[in-house]
């Protein structure tokens, strides 16, 4: 009997953001690592790049408004039909920028919005902004360039995705509601609702999982400290064996009822502990993102 070949994996890095945050420059830091980089392919096309066999070396995809067939749903169902594939290892990267920078980026260049070439940048950086609010929530890496040089942007890309760099895994913890549903493409879940919930103490109901007041409450649960030292030995014992088996990219994501107080506490102390090991960490809070700039939620969390 013929032993089974292992499948080979297509590994895709979608690069996308609002005009002016640094998609380009990113785009160009990951070809300078090895990439085969590919800017503003349709998105009808790009189902077509995984019909034959790996190229060899990852692929980064520069995807934005200017794509000539560029339509929010339609790329959220490539992103779903891609992390469905099991010939793909998909992760979405999204350069972000605070608004009033964006402007005055436009500002200093004179450059036209491509959503607003006949008004304001302004106008265009708004709209932007908006269209582009689905896809933001659904990124493996949310890199804010608010603050940064093209040289951070740069040094952030390479942490993650360098293949010389020693083969370190690059974690993911993500915080969600469950009302909302599992966030795309994580690799393992841990339920956190059986922890003690700040939201029925009125002084944390407003805060949440990333202050010290909530996660000094979630601590003193007295279930917390058995959960939380079985939780990081897993995790600490799996990461290796990982690395040990190429894997580029792990996903955890901690979902409790609001995805405000628990999820995001839990995350926060993972992540914490995981970074002083030396392992490369990003932390994603989805719900916390979805309402920035809005009331507290009436649910618990």
């Amino acid at each position: 009997m013929q032993a089974d070949v292992p499948q080979q994996e297509h590994r895709l890095v979608l690069v996308t953001g609002p005009s002016g945050a640094g998609r380009s420059t990113a785009i160009d830091a990951l070809e300078d690592l090895g990439y085969e980089v590919i800017d503003n392919l349709p998105l009808s096309l790009v189902p077509r790049l995984i019909e034959g066999a790996p190229l060899g070396r990852p692929i980064a995809l520069g995807l934005d408004v200017r794509n000539r067939d560029f339509n929010v749903a339609a790329l959220i169902e490539l992103i779903d039909a891609l992390t469905r594939d099991p010939r793909v290892a998909l992760e979405m990267v999204y350069v972000d920028c605070a608004a009033s920078v964006l402007i005055q980026r436009y500002s200093q260049t004179r450059r036209r919005h491509p959503l607003a070439p006949a008004e304001t940048p302004a106008e265009g950086v708004a709209r932007e902004i908006d269209l582009l609010a689905p896809i933001r929530v659904r990124a493996d890496h949310l890199i804010d360039t608010t603050e940064m040089s093209p040289h951070d942007l740069k040094a952030e890309l390479a942490q993650w995705f360098d293949p010389g760099v020693g083969q370190r895994l690059a974690v993911s913890l993500q915080s969600f509601s469950y009302k909302r549903g599992m966030p795309r493409g994580v690799d393992m879940v841990f339920d956190c609702r059986f922890l003690r919930n700040p939201y029925w103490e009125p002084a944390l109901r407003d805060l949440d999982g990333r202050d010290a007041m909530v996660a000094d409450y979630i601590r003193g649960d007295a279930r917390f400290a058995e959960f939380y030292g079985r939780l990081n030995d897993l995790v600490t014992f799996l990461l290796p064996a990982m690395v040990e088996e190429g894997k580029a990219h792990l996903s955890i994501g901690f979902g409790c009822t609001g995805g405000q107080h628990r999820s995001v506490a839990v995350a926060e102390i993972l992540a914490k502990a995981l970074a002083e090991a030396g392992w490369p960490v990003s932390k994603r809070h989805r719900e916390l993102e979805r309402r920035a700039g809005a009331t507290p939620p009436s649910a618990a969390g």
